[in-house]
């Protein structure tokens, strides 16, 4: 027999806030939300994802008709997960519980929600940012470069991505499979958005001064570090192949220019010195493109990469360890075979003394080719294992492939 609880049906919005030591504000807060799903009568819930307060927010928030969820995992990022986790709601719309963000002005957010996008952003820029709502260093700087690079890297079509006011699909919220306890957090929900191919769209919000005493959880430099790494871990591009073609196109411009003979600028001579250095270069700039490579095919084959089409198309073939091992392995004959060469012109010098300009000349490029030829078998390898979870067998795709034949 069914319960009259079971026979409710669960709330169209879940309004969530994360809160820590916020007894100043979290009442304000609730009572704005409440008034917000009376007013437009939206079936709705108020969750507040407390994070270990100690000074009786979660009572506060237990007399105002809130669900409280405790979260033992400390962390913005945590408080947001686990209350999400919790909420019933079909969309879910956060904030931060320090009274910044006027929860009775939801419906733009909802409306979007309804409309089908995935993630709704409040845009602080657009809607106005009081004074004193945010440090001069957050706004002029942190802000806008970080928001850039998140554009740069990701394509994505946020100004702000940084407000602490959204909205989101509980549907895309489990989608987005978001790991990270802290502050990123926010960067990473763009991200991963991003990733899955989400609808995101921007409505202005505004940004009233805390209403609270004590200074805020936000560190910016610390917590801005913490947004820009995690950009970089999410753009193998930016982190690996950009400076890894650079340093390997630098240095091998320089090594072609070096490796005839030495090259003089008025006094100073550039030898074999010079030379070495350059071969250092393009070993780590090769060694940087691998692991690009390498990282886009973890992202892909783990479901957090946009290209897997891609991968399919060009990486994920059978024959990949193969292709590696010819190429890897004719550099590595080429290498030992300028060795062979070297230790020739050695022996013909009755194993002497030799002249170390003209000797590196073939020592050099020699133990370039064979550090080379390891490093690509070395990749290829790896590549491959990477690339088996994205073979699949389509019946519908080309028969003519190599891979059914």
């Amino acid at each position: 027999m069914m319960t009259d609880q079971t026979m409710v049906p669960p709330p169209e919005l879940t309004i969530l806030m994360p809160c820590l030591n916020e007894a100043e504000t979290l009442g304000s807060c609730i009572r704005k939300a409440r008034e917000f799903l009376d007013r437009h009568q939206v079936a709705g819930e108020i969750v507040i994802g407390d994070n270990g307060s100690t000074d009786g927010s979660q009572k506060i928030a237990a007399d105002l008709g809130a669900r409280v969820v405790p979260v033992a995992e400390r962390g913005y990022g945590a408080a947001i997960y686990h209350a999400s986790l919790a909420a019933r709601g079909r969309y879910i719309i956060m904030g931060d519980s320090d009274d910044s963000y006027d929860f009775s002005k939801l419906l733009p957010f909802l409306e979007r929600l309804r409309a089908g996008d995935d993630l709704v952003m409040g845009n602080r820029f657009l809607g106005g940012i009081r004074p004193g709502a945010m440090p001069f260093k957050n706004r002029y700087f942190g802000n806008p470069v970080l928001s850039g690079i998140g554009r740069l890297f990701f394509r994505a079509p946020v100004r702000d991505f940084h407000c602490g006011l959204r909205g989101y699909s509980r549907e895309a919220f489990l989608r987005m499979d978001l790991r990270t306890p802290g502050m990123e957090f926010a960067s990473e929900m763009v991200i991963k958005a991003m990733f899955q191919e989400m609808r995101i769209v921007e409505v202005p919000t505004t940004l009233d001064p805390a209403g609270r005493g004590r200074p805020p959880h936000l560190r910016p430099w610390r917590d801005g570090w913490r947004h820009l790494r995690f950009m970089l871990l999410c753009s193998p591009r930016w982190l690996f192949w950009h400076p890894g073609l650079f340093l390997g196109v630098l240095g091998g411009a320089g090594f072609l220019w070096l490796w005839p003979a030495p090259r003089h600028f008025g006094n100073a001579t550039l030898d074999i010195h010079a030379l070495l250095l350059c071969a250092v270069a393009i070993i780590l700039g090769i060694q940087s493109m691998s692991f690009a490579i390498l990282a886009k095919a973890f992202q892909v084959s783990t479901g957090l990469g946009r290209e897997a089409a891609i991968f399919r198309q060009h990486l994920a073939r059978p024959f990949l360890f193969e292709h590696g091992l010819w190429i890897g392995g004719l550099l590595l004959v080429l290498g030992l075979a300028g060795v062979a060469s070297a230790t020739a012109a050695w022996e013909h010098q009755d194993f002497g003394p030799l002249d170390p300009s003209h000797s590196m000349r073939t020592v050099i490029p020699s133990a370039l080719a064979m550090v080379l030829g390891g490093q690509i078998v070395f990749s290829a390898s790896l590549l491959s294992v990477f690339c088996l979870n994205l073979q699949r067998r389509d019946p519908a795709a080309n028969q003519s492939d190599e891979f059914y034949q």
